[in-house]
């Protein structure tokens, strides 16, 4: 809120009175001290100077990218965060486009920053990338279906995602670590809903549209920006659409439940272990947190597999009261929007797959990702013997859904949790501490046999990099254990 309220003053932030100039490569390496400091990102260059005392990875980190390209840095760290917003009274210009010759076909092609500018349907893709899809479309009195071919199979509902807004319609389908856009603006008016189906054996997706009017389509209509490309998931950038809150619960005294409803116009489905940003205005910035969607019990009966869920996201999310998003959430009437990103993360549920023993290490709220990852591995992994929780909070009133874990222990005797309390009462019978090497070697004393074994780890940044650690020293290996970002 200080960085917002100084971007607000009126102040000169950048040094340059208001004037936006061109950076070349050469003024851009000058511009590298604390007190002076210049990052390019995507192209434009921005004084952070002002913004060092409230970054919150400190000074030292924006120095890594003084007076150089920080796009690369800034993906690896937080490619979510809505950096135009915030730094937009930073600006000082765009860097140089300056000439050069590339090796390779593109010879004679400019060069901005000293990248060449994408081009993803024409520039071939690394030799272990996936064949580019195509798509085709076909029609009936009332429907218009459009088919895209993967040629992967293996391809479920949960790798595509749609959006069809007013007069056109963007679909992403996630291909290995591959991004694949159809966009179009469609050349006829068609019914807000749609549905989806997808071929898993051949990887063909179907998107079935309904006519407005019963008239013959002579095309589908005019491609639009990223049309039929095909680059890497990380370059793809993030598609949000408004979602509305619909219900609101209080879980514990400062952690609730949220459930959103996606648009009748979207077809969205979070994997296991993958998440989504959310974004609100705060006082004219728009402001973008990380949140791993969970299951809306951890006790539900499915009768429809986990992936294939409806139009509903709920989300547990811990209040802080000083904090600058989660109270503007907390004041969302039921009604208001918040707009949701696509699903981003690293996790296979491939790796659940022929799983015999699961352990899952959370402290507070790194419970949520654990949430999904129990419910699939009860209900779909028949090869599992053993899930474990161990759970790790400061008192018994910040145990998430205690209940609800208690009592699916006693429904499924394949699942036992324990509890671990940093700050407990003297009438606390269960475990006290912190993460240990004793903690842990207990906990997984089961796994003796060295069964085939997973063990996730979620919470804050300390807790889990300590845990990796431990574990590392228990001898287990690298794929056998999995970091979720708190």
């Amino acid at each position: 809120m200080d960085w917002i309220r100084l971007t607000k003053s009126g102040k000169d932030l950048t040094g340059l009175k208001g004037r936006l100039i061109e950076v070349t490569e050469e003024e851009l390496k000058k511009h590298n001290k604390r007190d002076d400091c210049w990052i390019c990102i995507r192209g434009f260059v921005y004084n952070v100077s002002p913004y060092m005392e409230y970054h919150p990875g400190g000074e030292d980190e924006l120095m890594r990218a003084a007076g150089s390209d920080g796009t690369d840095l800034f993906d690896q760290v937080h490619r979510w965060v809505n950096y135009e917003s915030m730094l937009k009274e930073c600006l000082v210009g765009r860097m140089a486009v300056k000439p050069a010759i590339p090796k390779g076909s593109h010879e004679g092609k400019k060069v901005l920053n000293g990248m060449l500018p994408k081009s993803p349907v024409t520039d071939p893709l690394p030799k272990e990338g996936p064949s580019s899809p195509s798509y085709d479309w076909f029609q009936t009195d009332s429907l218009v279906t459009i088919v895209i071919y993967t040629k992967q199979k293996g391809i479920s509902l949960d790798s595509v995602i749609i959006d069809h807004q007013g007069d056109s319609i963007r679909a992403e389908v996630i291909v290995k670590d591959y991004s694949y856009l159809l966009h179009i603006e469609l050349c006829h008016d068609v019914q807000e809903d749609f549905s989806v189906r997808v071929i898993e054996n051949v990887g063909k997706i179907e998107i079935i549209l309904r006519k407005r009017e019963n008239t013959s389509w002579k095309c589908l209509g005019r491609p639009l920006e990223n049309d039929n490309s095909l680059i890497p998931k990380k370059d793809r950038g993030l598609c949000y659409r408004k979602c509305q809150l619909i219900s609101k619960e209080d879980v514990t005294h400062d952690t609730k439940l949220l459930c959103v409803m996606l648009p009748p116009s979207t077809h969205l489905q979070v994997p296991v272990g993958q998440h989504v940003y959310l974004k609100l205005t705060i006082t004219g910035t728009e402001i973008v947190k990380p949140y791993t969607p969970v299951s809306d019990s951890l006790l539900s009966e499915f009768k429809e597999p986990v992936l294939m869920n409806n139009k509903y996201i709920y989300f547990l999310i811990k209040i802080y009261p000083a904090g600058l998003f989660t109270p503007e959430l907390d004041h969302l009437q039921i009604g208001d929007f918040v707009s949701v990103s696509n699903p981003e993360g690293n996790f296979k549920i491939s790796r659940l797959q022929e799983l015999e023993d699961l352990y899952l290490l959370a402290a507070g709220t790194g419970f949520t990702p654990m949430v999904k990852i129990m419910n699939y591995a009860l209900t779909y992994l028949p090869s599992l013997r053993t899930m474990k929780l161990m759970f790790f909070n400061k008192t018994e009133d910040d145990i998430i859904w205690r209940s609800q874990l208690e009592k699916l222990a006693c429904k499924d005797k394949r699942f036992d949790v324990e509890f671990v309390l940093s700050a407990s009462t003297s009438d606390w019978n269960g475990k006290q501490g912190r993460i240990s090497p004793a903690l842990l070697s207990e906990f997984l004393k089961t796994n003796l046999d060295k069964s085939k074994v997973l063990i996730c780890i979620c919470g804050p940044t300390p807790f889990t990099e300590e845990g990796i650690k431990l574990l590392h020293d228990l001898n287990f290996s690298k794929d056998e254990i999995h970091s979720f970002t708190a």
